[in-house]
């Protein structure tokens, strides 16, 4: 399992071993900080469908985009002031700048996914509201929790619930990109409808993930 686990993200992480979680005895396949990342993409995707069953199309509002600009602004100078030497960090801090830049992504991503692929996307905004906002943040927090302190204690299942949020993220990503194309753009009522696009979201996620191990594996080789 742990081969596997390194196999995914191999390519995508430095996957540190100081850097990393662990639970029943494997190493989660990427570091804490993307950890947050990946599963805050995937439930703040989760938490906008629920909030948002209307599916909208438009980006949040400025100061909601303000808002999720800082979180990946605090995570991005984390990352650098921790890189370059001027304070040392955690993996709890990595794991909640995380959480935000992935939340944030998850908020800017939906609009566009509810743009191309529904075939009568919603016309608000995402997180339009004060009320909306309160509860995404609360969501962060209680993934904070549930990622840092719950999540541990389901052994195996939590790198592999990691991997599972690596994909998805892919795979949503790249299901924006495929439903660009004409025979796919705003052609689905429902998800089961957009079955073949999303096969082809699988497929770009396979061959991505692939392509950046066979990458990092001949970066390291030219440079061993």
């Amino acid at each position: 399992m742990q081969t596997l686990l390194d196999a995914v993200g191999f390519g995508l992480c430095h996957q540190l071993p100081e850097r990393s979680f662990f639970a029943g005895g494997l190493r989660v396949p990427v570091c804490a900080r993307d950890t947050g990342i990946y599963v805050g993409f995937v439930v703040g995707i989760c938490v906008l469908a629920v909030l948002q069953r209307d599916r909208p199309s438009g980006l949040p509002p400025v100061w909601v985009n303000f808002l999720l600009g800082a979180g990946v602004f605090v995570m991005a100078l984390d990352g650098l002031t921790s890189y370059v030497g001027l304070r040392s960090t955690t993996n709890e801090i990595r794991l909640a700048t995380g959480l935000a830049a992935g939340f944030a992504v998850a908020a800017w991503v939906l609009p566009l996914l509810s743009d191309v692929l529904w075939r009568t996307p919603g016309r608000g905004r995402v997180l339009m509201s004060g009320p909306l906002v309160g509860y995404y943040l609360a969501a962060i927090a209680l993934t904070y929790a549930g990622t840092m302190w719950g999540a541990p204690l389901l052994g195996v299942l939590y790198p592999v619930l990691v991997l599972v949020a690596i994909v998805a993220t892919f795979v949503v990503i790249n299901l924006v990109i495929v439903c660009l194309l004409p025979q796919f753009e705003r052609r689905a009522y429902r998800l089961r409808d957009a079955w073949i696009a999303i096969l082809l979201a699988g497929a770009l996620t396979a061959f991505e993930i692939g392509a950046s191990a066979a990458l990092k594996a001949w970066l390291l080789s030219g440079v061993a």
